[in-house]
């Protein structure tokens, strides 16, 4: 059986991580500001990590949600303490497409609504309802077509304004955009989402899969805007690399038994990841490396006049180039060892790593892109 063809690869194979870095078969390091699409929030095999995951595994891996996990109810205390949400309820899953099927479904539950406003660049998922609400016909089936989802320019307060309606079931948005090329909403345009939701009955969704977990400096991307959301979903850099994703729920909404289910989310080895994460960015203050780091970052990238611009907070970095971004790519991969990301904006580097690393290897990086983008 051979795999389905459906990824580009890098001719590169790793076989061993550590903090930042990846080791290849030949003993290659590679400086990773990746991380596997912003997954790895607290560096390769960390040792607290490793650790908890294999003292769980020895003494039981799975069960299903069937019976009691105390291990489910001590990550949900310990995220709702750091995140600043602590009133939420948390609904375990798999993914991020997961998390956002799961909070559309919610708020169509709770007002008994369909319609769903989504913006301009936006990237949810690629499951089905998450995948009808991601601005991008090119990965969607005729069957993710379901005539339910409103496409509005992003940022744009007038267009909002004038297609809200008391027929609107949510809106989702990303704390940051990320494959749409790290686009940030502005405080103002949330603040009025927000606003609007409460006047029409509509739930607010925040998708921090990719921009949550402390990689913008904040907990969560949205909280520099000063709101609260109805629903906030998670995924990513909660695991490390382990699958599980999550939904927080406001108290506004009812629980019932069957509403919501799944066989491997919530299972003992995603929760004891997931509880290690917390524990390292509160132990190891990633948030603040973020945020510290992220701005000395951007500040000197904003230095480089060769580029068109530069987004980001934290460590959710955009650089913009005049032209396509592919060749550039290749020369930081094949002549620097580092891992950087593409995005659906042709010309702009994605910069995700994780949330550990240090202000020597950024220098690394800014004179290696010097380097790249100067020869």
């Amino acid at each position: 059986m051979n795999l389905f063809d459906v990824y580009l690869l890098l001719n590169i194979t790793p076989v061993r991580g550590e903090g930042i870095f990846l080791f290849d078969e030949q003993g290659n390091r590679y400086m990773d500001l990746y991380g596997g699409h912003a997954v790895i929030s607290v560096g390769h095999s960390h040792p607290h990590y490793v650790k908890t995951i294999s003292r769980q595994l020895e003494q039981l891996g799975f069960y299903s949600n069937s019976v009691k996990i105390p291990i489910q109810n001590e990550l949900a205390d310990k995220l709702g303490a750091v995140c600043g949400y602590p009133d939420y309820s948390l609904f375990l899953c798999n993914s991020g497409a997961e998390a956002n099927e799961n909070a559309l479904k919610l708020a169509s539950f709770k007002n008994g609504k369909k319609k769903i406003i989504a913006f301009s660049k936006s990237f949810h998922g690629r499951t089905s309802l998450a995948l009808a609400a991601t601005d991008d016909k090119s990965i969607q089936a005729k069957i993710n077509a379901n005539g339910n989802i409103l496409f509005l320019p992003f940022n744009d307060a007038e267009a909002l304004q004038n297609a809200f309606n008391d027929e609107i079931c949510a809106v989702i948005i990303e704390g940051i955009q990320g494959v749409g090329g790290v686009n940030i909403p502005d405080s103002s345009f949330l603040k009025l989402l927000r606003e609007l939701c409460d006047k029409h009955n509509a739930s607010l969704i925040l998708d921090e899969i990719q921009s949550g977990y402390g990689r913008s400096g904040y907990f969560f991307a949205h909280q520099y805007a000063g709101i609260q959301a109805d629903l906030i979903t998670v995924a990513k850099g909660m695991g490390n690399g382990f699958p599980i994703g999550a939904v927080l729920i406001s108290p506004e909404f009812e629980a019932k038994f069957g509403l919501l289910g799944t066989t491997f989310g919530g299972n003992y080895l995603a929760c004891a990841a997931a509880i290690s994460v917390l524990d390292i960015i509160q132990q190891e203050n990633l948030i603040e490396n973020a945020r510290n780091i992220g701005t000395y970052m951007i500040e000197q990238l904003k230095g480089f006049k060769q580029l068109k611009e530069v987004r980001g907070m934290g460590l959710m970095i955009g650089i913009e180039m005049h032209e396509p971004i592919a060749a550039l790519r290749n020369k930081l991969i094949q002549e620097h060892n580092v891992f950087t990301g593409t995005s659906s904006n042709k010309n702009t580097i994605r910069i995700l790593p994780p949330l550990c690393i240090s202000k020597a290897d950024t220098d690394y990086f800014l004179e290696a892109f010097s380097s790249s983008i100067n020869n």
